[in-house]
């Protein structure tokens, strides 16, 4: 009998997501980067799910900040990359890159994606085709580069590229709408990219989320995954570059777009 995932979205802070998760074989209740512990507290409660582990992708305050209010209240074992453990608060168990993380009857495999910050993780649940990804990879973006280099930044995002079209993305924040104002302004000619910006202001309209998305469409869409594309290259003028130059250009442009 295969493994499912129940996964809630919980919005938190000003554009955050908090994602709550339940393997209902054995009753495993996770949550991917908590960045306060209140509404993930309240929609367990709610819920009646007892919290059983904390999954955390990276450092950064609004990723971990709900980790040790979490904990005491649930007594909950807390995951994160090994050569971060001194800046992710509470942890109880280092995992690795390649390594395979067992929660309840599913499986994660680790992949270190440093880039955005130095000792960034992901967890891939390949058969549930659910990948949390923190800030390395958004919904038509990618985080900014704050402690990585362009190299480090492009090979991780190629490294998740190369996972099925049908994984969903489940990132940590609601930045597809700006994100799509920027990626038009890269690939003018990408009908897919129009047509899918064009949902995303109607789905933002009607106040929907636009996370998680599919894997499938950051591939066609998303231009920090496309730096190796003679389409993309020719788009900002570094036709045959090396991808990550490609790719820094992209990311240059990222942070100045207003």
């Amino acid at each position: 009998m295969s493994s499912t995932l129940d996964i809630v979205r919980i919005p938190v802070l000003s554009d955050n997501y908090v994602w709550l998760m339940r393997e209902p074989q054995s009753g495993a209740v996770g949550v991917v980067d908590p960045a306060e512990a209140g509404p993930v507290l309240a929609e367990a409660n709610r819920r009646g799910w007892k919290i059983t582990h904390i999954l955390n992708t990276h450092h950064h305050g609004d990723h971990v900040g709900g980790n040790r209010e979490i904990k005491a209240a649930t007594g909950c074992t807390i995951v994160g990359y090994r050569g971060d453990a001194a800046r992710i608060p509470g942890i109880d168990v280092e995992v690795e890159d390649g390594g395979r993380y067992r929660f309840g009857e599913a499986e994660a495999e680790i992949f270190f994606v440093p880039g955005h910050t130095s000792g960034h993780i992901a967890y891939a649940f390949r058969e549930q085709k659910a990948l949390f990804c923190g800030d390395t990879l958004f919904a038509l973006g990618c985080g900014k580069m704050f402690e990585g280099t362009p190299q480090q930044f492009w090979g991780s995002l190629a490294r998740l590229r190369a996972l099925p079209d049908d994984m969903r993305v489940y990132c940590a924040h609601e930045y597809t709408q700006s994100n799509a104002r920027f990626a038009v302004t890269v690939e003018r000619d990408n009908k897919a990219l129009l047509a899918r910006s064009d949902a995303i202001d109607a789905a933002r309209a009607r106040g929907e989320a636009t996370v998680p998305s599919l894997l499938g469409e950051e591939k066609q869409t998303n231009p920090f995954l496309r730096a190796d594309l003679p389409s993309l290259q020719q788009a900002v003028g570094l036709a045959g570059a090396d991808p990550v130059q490609v790719f820094a250009e992209v990311r240059h442009r990222k942070d100045v777009f207003r």
